[in-house]
């Protein structure tokens, strides 16, 4: 199969899951992209998920295309982006066209309570499988909770939280480096 068809379809079939967001998005990023296509590895799609979240637009818009791209250039980028949200805009369009008439029922109410606590699963699930991936070290876990902390008490914003734990990260990185050569 031509490899930009391949990967419009792969993520034409994230984007028709999509729902909570980019986040719920991530364990199917997870089986597709990592596990079965081998285009992205565990810690490269939390690096794009960092980076999609500092970055304007859409999260899982975001990782599309830095997945597409880092796979196969731009029009890698471009296959990936229109994949992801060709579903979503028509399945919106069919939905708002639909919701006015269908929203106050309970059984509409409820099946959409059920959705959300779907995704709010999900996404456990996959902070936990990245978690295992990716928090190796204390650095690492002291970065987490001290992010997890100020996000959940100081409500403070994601590009200040990844700009901070990156500045951090690599002031470690500075500071280990230069006692490694002190030792030499």
């Amino acid at each position: 199969m031509n490899i930009y068809l391949d990967m419009f379809l792969t993520f034409a079939r994230m984007g028709v899951c999509t729902f909570g967001g980019g986040y719920a998005m991530l364990p199917i990023l997870q089986r597709e992209v990592v596990e079965k296509k081998g285009w992205a590895t565990d810690e490269e799609l939390t690096d794009y998920y960092a980076i999609g979240q500092c970055t304007p637009g859409i999260i899982a818009v975001n990782v599309a295309t830095f997945i597409g791209h880092k796979f196969k250039g731009v029009a890698g980028g471009v296959a990936a982006t229109l994949g992801v949200i060709a579903p979503p805009v028509v399945i919106i369009s069919a939905i708002a066209a639909l919701i006015a008439n269908f929203a106050r029922f309970p059984v509409v109410q409820h099946a959409m309570g059920g959705v959300n606590a779907c995704v709010v699963a999900l996404i456990a699930a996959s902070v936990i499988k990245l978690g295992k991936s990716s928090l190796k070290g204390r650095l690492a876990v002291g970065i987490f909770l001290t992010v997890l902390a100020l996000a959940f008490l100081l409500d403070v914003s994601p590009v200040v939280l990844v700009l901070g734990a990156g500045a951090v990260g690599g002031l470690s990185g500075l500071w280990n480096g230069k006692k490694k050569e002190g030792k030499a």
